[in-house]
């Protein structure tokens, strides 16, 4: 969420940012409303001094046997006490109002991501590794999966409708390899926590990553009243939230492995063809607390823990620097992992790493005590995928296909896999 009086500031820059995203400009509405609020506050506090001094003026009005005087005040006290309520509640009615139309605000872009439309306009950061050669035909992970007997979209459509998978046997192993690849690498490398956090949440943790009010739609809700986690970054940003940290014993940086639970609404008949897109699908998870001043130089570290997924299976991939009007909502700045798919002869999003800036830490109320001791500033966090455990199946299973339609296991995968070196058909 970004601060009223910021934009009260600089109304300017924040319509410039919203043009970039490509919204409408909305200083104008949001200072209005402020303002309204402001003056409702303002005359409030004006009725509470009045009703106080009148009440003092009361009792010098008796000592001095001036009746007259004081059932006038008394009048008066009385009429304040009446009008009280009623101004309390729209000041409390315009606050919400101009609380929830600051929450549907999205992030000021950085100064450096570049300007454009959608994903066509985003810029190559780098490229790593080659893309395979092969002699024998590429095939897509659905098409591979089903040829070798173990994964399954008609009786997990039987079981829960479309957009989900049943993978068994070697590939479910496969899968879960790749999981706790990730989670050991990011814990005994890359310095983060591991964390095992719940999968259903209330509505102020959703608010406070930004799900809420705006993504409502694109979330599942329990019978009572929960939320199941679309990311893990949503539990774990919100462990600080509502807390004061040491300035010094930042950054804190947390990844567990989690399931994830995404409805899709916007996506329909985008990818219906096997796993890329699911309803249900385990992602390893980062997330960073940092101070306003580290927080740049952490996307660069978080990104680079991400890549190192990648190239220690020896895939080929590129990052792009997200341009303003293809980043998410709550983001500053974000490098997209783009894995190459042989099967689909193209590159897919396999993680996404970005920096917030204190958007999320303004909406948590989560700040840290500054080192020379003058007064707190908000947190600024960061999240990134570490990266998609099911589109980096999808990755392996495409880019290590044999000709006789097995799958080679990656080097560091063997220690997770129980002496399977090759997935091969179901007998």
């Amino acid at each position: 969420m970004l601060d009223i009086k910021w934009i009260r500031e600089n109304p300017e820059a924040l319509d410039a940012a919203l043009a970039k995203r490509g919204a409408e400009p909305l200083s104008a509405s949001l200072i209005t409303l402020d303002q309204k609020r402001r003056a409702v506050a303002q005359a409030m506090q004006d009725m509470q001094s009045r009703r106080n001094s009148a009440s003092k003026e009361i009792g010098a009005a008796m000592a001095q046997k001036d009746m007259e005087l004081a059932e006038k005040l008394k009048a008066e006290v009385a009429s304040l006490k009446d009008t009280l309520p009623a101004a309390e509640e729209e000041e409390r009615q315009l606050t919400a109002e101009l609380t929830d139309a600051l929450s549907r605000v999205p992030n000021i872009p950085h100064d450096d991501v570049p300007v454009g439309k959608d994903e066509n306009d985003n810029v190559v950061a780098r490229v790593v590794g080659e893309k395979p050669t092969w002699n024998h035909k590429p095939f897509e992970h659905y098409e591979i999966g089903e040829n070798l007997g173990y994964m399954d979209f008609e009786r997990a459509a039987k079981l829960s409708g479309a957009r989900f998978t049943v993978l068994t046997s070697q590939l479910a192993r496969l899968e879960r390899a790749l999981g706790q690849f990730m989670l050991d690498l990011h814990t005994s490398e890359h310095g983060y926590t591991e964390v095992s956090s719940p999968l259903m949440v209330r509505d102020d943790a959703m608010y406070g990553t930004g799900q809420l009010p705006k993504f409502a739609e694109d979330l599942f809700k329990t019978t009572d009243g929960r939320w199941l986690i679309p990311t893990a970054e949503v539990t774990l940003t919100n462990l600080v939230s509502g807390e004061i940290l040491d300035q010094e014993k930042l950054p804190l940086r947390f990844t567990a492995l989690t399931p994830s639970f995404r409805s899709e609404a916007g996506s329909a008949g985008r990818d219906t063809r096997g796993m890329l897109r699911q309803h249900q699908f385990w992602k390893c998870e980062l997330v960073s607390i940092t101070d306003a001043e580290s927080s740049m130089e952490e996307h660069e570290r978080m990104t680079a823990c991400a890549e190192e997924v990648l190239k220690r299976l020896g895939l080929h991939f590129r990052t792009m620097t997200l341009c303003t009007g293809d980043m998410g909502f709550g983001a500053r700045k974000t490098y997209d992992l783009e894995v190459w798919l042989p099967g689909q002869n193209t590159y897919r999003e396999i993680s996404s790493c970005s920096v917030c800036g204190d958007f999320q830490g303004r909406r948590m109320n989560a700040r840290y005590r500054n080192k020379d001791g003058k007064g707190t500033t908000f947190v600024h966090t960061l999240n990134g995928s570490g990266t998609a455990v099911g589109r980096c199946l999808i990755a392996v299973m495409e880019n290590y296909l044999n000709e006789d339609g097995s799958i080679t296991v990656p080097d560091v995968l063997l220690p997770y896999m129980g002496g399977i070196k090759r997935i091969e058909k179901a007998a």
